[in-house]
């Protein structure tokens, strides 16, 4: 399974809420597990279920008018504690992207790591997102890492992310993997440099 992300073209579920915060995201009592499996069916599972565990009708992850790879959220999507739990959550409950029109950076450097792309847009361009979904559910949002720019009805934008992890995203690299891919680059600066 490749983890590289460069092209996303997909419908969206619609998180018109601000300050979401990490605990909303994943709550702490499911931050036992050591590995990122399984952390999407607890997405947030606060505002998806009852104490029942039935799912809540009104809860936009519930609807199935919704779907996709992008989840589209309101302004200070992550803020809160630092668990990387919340980038594993989203990514496990199939998200590639998060959009919002501003990400806590702990957040936006965990999803980063795990392979969750967060694109930040203007406030008027994520307003214009939400009212096109609203208007549309089947609207699509289209993301080009390497051109940096995303699109929604008709608007497009640049967005901006650090080279270094567009490239470790574009090849599907963790830190490590980026190390051994210029492994050739680091032997004969090491030679010549001595």
């Amino acid at each position: 399974m490749s983890k590289s992300i460069n092209k996303v073209s997909s419908t969206t579920v619609p998180l018109n809420q601000e300050n979401v915060d990490t605990d909303q995201i994943i709550p702490a009592r499911f931050l036992k597990a050591t590995s990122r499996d399984g952390f999407g069916e607890n997405l947030f599972r606060d505002w998806r279920y009852n104490s029942d565990g039935t799912p809540k009708k009104d809860f936009i992850l519930n609807d199935p008018t919704y779907s996709g790879k992008v989840l589209v959220a309101g302004k200070n999507f992550g803020c809160g504690s630092s668990r990387e739990h919340a980038a594993w959550a989203i990514k496990d409950a199939g998200f590639d992207v998060v959009v919002s029109s501003f990400f806590a950076d702990i957040f936006k450097n965990n999803a980063l790591n795990n392979f969750l792309l967060p694109v930040t847009v203007s406030e008027d361009f994520l307003q214009k997102t939400f009212a096109a979904i609203e208007k549309d559910p089947k609207t699509t949002v289209n993301v080009n890492l390497e051109d940096q720019t995303i699109s929604a009805a008709g608007n497009t934008e640049k967005f901006e992310i650090n080279n270094y992890k567009k490239t470790c995203l574009l090849n599907g690299y963790d830190d490590i993997d980026y190390l051994l891919s210029i492994k050739g680059e680091i032997e004969a600066f090491e030679k010549t440099s001595h």
